[in-house]
């Protein structure tokens, strides 16, 4: 999977159902994807919050981008405190999310890669995770052959991916290099957001703020393979 910036329930759902989580470093960046930017609660709808990195050719990957210094993170760590000053958990989250924002990495893929690290061990994910880059095949693959690779490479015998890789995968295609392709639905996760009407697949960090660990980690099982 691509790297996310606090991303939705879901992702956090397929790393927990695999045993080995594989992040691509090596890949393309994409301008206006979630690779730098997600939503969170104010005031009762959604709104966006953004990694800013330096302006640079848009054929870069993930790891030779890195961050602006128009990224203020005390700005952003301000921006989660007063949106969230009343949930219940914000003492916890916020202390959390504080030392993990002000991570050092100036590289994107690094920063991003940390925040993925430090949230499985928050909310109690064990998975192994793997760097792309760092998987002995051959890097110029593309798309479904590349996926192939590297599960061949990990001895792989299933590949987990999410619903909207149901276009772009084909079960006889893995099949054929046996290998069985399943896709996570997530079933519907729903929370108190203070008083207002429920409003789904918001970042990781709405999550943390209105429950417990405990709560977080049932959540993480609300799903079915397809």
């Amino acid at each position: 999977m691509q790297p996310y910036f606090l991303p939705y329930i879901g992702y956090w759902q397929l790393i927990n159902a695999v045993d080995v989580f594989v992040i691509y470093d090596n890949i393309q960046y994409t301008k206006k994807s979630w690779i730098n930017r997600n939503r969170y609660l104010l005031n009762g709808k959604d709104a966006l919050f953004t990694i800013n990195i330096r302006n640079d050719s848009d054929t870069l990957n993930v790891d030779e981008r890195f961050l602006s210094s128009e990224y203020k993170k005390d700005k952003m760590i301000a921006m989660f405190q007063n949106a969230y000053y009343k949930a219940p958990m914000k003492m916890e989250a916020i202390r959390f999310l504080t030392e993990m924002i002000n991570c050092q990495e100036e590289n994107l893929f690094k920063y991003i890669y940390n925040s993925v690290v430090k949230i499985c061990e928050y909310i109690g994910i064990k998975t192994k995770i793997v760097v792309s880059s760092s998987v002995d095949i051959d890097h110029a693959l593309k798309a479904e052959n590349k996926v192939l690779a590297i599960c061949k490479e990990l001895g792989a015998e299933t590949y987990i991916n999410s619903m909207g890789g149901m276009e772009l995968y084909s079960k006889e295609m893995f099949k054929e290099h046996g290998i069985e392709l399943k896709f996570i639905k997530s079933k519907p996760v729903e929370y108190k957001q203070f008083d207002y009407e429920f409003v789904s697949n918001l970042s990781i960090i709405d999550v943390m703020m209105f429950n417990t660990k405990e709560t977080i980690e049932g959540f993480l099982k609300e799903y079915e393979l397809v």
